[in-house]
């Protein structure tokens, strides 16, 4: 996975877990109101049941109580209150029933084959007893109690909520009752809509979800495909000056060794030739040729240094066999001897056990710099220290020459490209480099964080 990926990958998850833990908790919060919800419903839908079937049942009392404040229980009288209950009723469930003490049926106006038939005994599905519950209920003074009891209207058994009253002149219980099952069925359709409520956000929150990883992805990857082509820019940007490096670093070693040992190389041919035609002649002439032989050996010697040179240039020996410091050593004193520029160099630190790419590349960036300095700062001084210690290499170059605009130089396409070899160099390696220029001269600093 590239590192592109990996970082869209951090964004996306993060995003999924926030947005999941969100949607848990939304949904745990809708599921706590709606619980809140149906209970609430469900205290006010039975506290309004409550007092309506309190309602009824006072007036139930009322319109009886001229014949219960009268003393009278002879027949005419109870079948003339039972009249009154049987007539008072309110849509096709709401009756009034009476029983006695005993649990016998007295009046009730929905199922007449019930009246005068002992119920005591009568259990509902549940096994509840119905008749029982409900005598003690009044014998405690009245009040309310839940029950089954067959529905008239559908001729099915179902929760119902009493309340029932003791008629203690007449030895009496009498109630009415109020069907549970609508409210049931309210707070069913109460939940339903909730959960339907939840299920839509959930919907919503999955739905921003994949937007917003849609986004996301669809945003990384066109910030891919767009640093894939800054970088294959910069990329072919960078091989191109390698290849520009490359022919100038040849358009050097050419003129080297055309203008320098292809010459020498001539002159010597010439003067043994001339020398083997001499040495056939007379004595005068064959010491002419042993002094051009002579010419001719130190003619060699010069070839040998500038081959020397061009290969010290290269690659030198001495950073394999001793270490960066004792190449740049070397190559401030070459620079001083070929410049006629005078060049410090200073060492502190154990700068004799640094890695082979490290040292080969700042020494690299110290030919660079003294090439620049030689061509353009004009400079008469020159200072090259190398300090290594604290897990870090510092390679200074400073000179008092004429200095220049660093920054424009780097980032011009036509010149700078000594400095952005550099750059690029230290980059490779995960080193960093600073240049302060000025009037007074320029400082080139190189520093890379070694591994411990």
């Amino acid at each position: 996975m590239q590192l592109r990926q990996k970082v869209i990958f951090l964004a996306i998850a993060p995003l999924i877990v926030a947005l999941c833990a969100i949607a848990l908790f939304v949904r745990q919060q809708a599921i706590a109101l709606a619980h809140e919800q149906h209970a609430t419903i469900q205290r006010a839908y039975l506290a309004s049941k409550q007092a309506e079937l309190r309602h009824y049942v006072d007036l139930a009392s009322h319109s009886i109580a001229h014949l219960t404040a009268s003393g009278r229980d002879d027949p005419a009288t109870l079948a003339e209150a039972k009249r009154i209950l049987q007539s008072l009723s309110f849509g096709d469930d709401g009756y009034f029933f009476v029983y006695d003490m005993d649990g016998r049926n007295l009046m009730h106006p929905r199922q007449p084959e019930l009246v005068g038939r002992d119920l005591w005994n009568l259990h509902d599905q549940f096994g509840a007893p119905t008749i029982q519950n409900i005598v003690a209920v009044a014998k405690q003074g009245g009040g309310l109690v839940r029950y089954n009891w067959v529905k008239p209207s559908t001729n099915k058994s179902a929760p119902k909520l009493g309340y029932v009253v003791p008629v203690p002149q007449w030895g009496w219980i009498m109630g009415s009752g109020l069907y549970l099952d609508d409210v049931q069925a309210a707070l069913d359709q109460v939940d339903a809509q909730q959960s339907r409520n939840i299920e839509t956000t959930m919907w919503w929150i999955a739905g921003l979800a994949i937007l917003a990883t849609l986004v996301i992805g669809g945003a990384g990857l066109a910030l891919n495909i767009s640093e894939s082509r800054v970088a294959d820019t910069k990329l072919k940007a960078l091989a191109q000056r390698v290849v520009d490096s490359q022919e100038q670093e040849r358009a050097r070693l050419s003129r080297d060794l055309h203008d320098g040992i292809s010459q020498w190389l001539v002159s010597i041919k010439l003067q043994i030739e001339a020398g083997i035609i001499r040495m056939k002649g007379t004595p005068d002439q064959q010491r002419q040729a042993h002094a051009s032989f002579e010419r001719t050996a130190e003619e060699l010697n010069k070839v040998l240094g500038e081959v020397r040179r061009i290969s010290h240039d290269l690659r030198p020996t001495l950073l394999d066999d001793l270490g960066l410091a004792a190449a740049l050593d070397h190559l401030a004193e070459e620079f001083s001897q070929h410049s006629g520029m005078p060049v410090t160099f200073d060492v502190t630190g154990d700068a004799e056990h640094l890695p082979q790419t490290v040292g080969t590349v700042l020494f690299r960036i110290a030919q660079e710099a003294l090439t620049n300095i030689e061509r353009h700062a004009g400079a008469r001084h020159i200072d090259l220290a190398l300090h290594a210690g604290d897990g870090r290499v510092l390679l200074t170059i400073a000179d008092d020459g004429a200095g220049f605009d660093a920054e424009g130089v780097a980032t011009h396409p036509q010149r700078g490209i000594g400095l952005r070899n550099m750059m690029e160099r230290l980059d490779a390696i995960g080193g960093h480099l600073d240049i302060a220029s000025s009037a007074a001269g320029t400082t080139v600093r190189a520093s890379v964080e070694l591994e411990t």
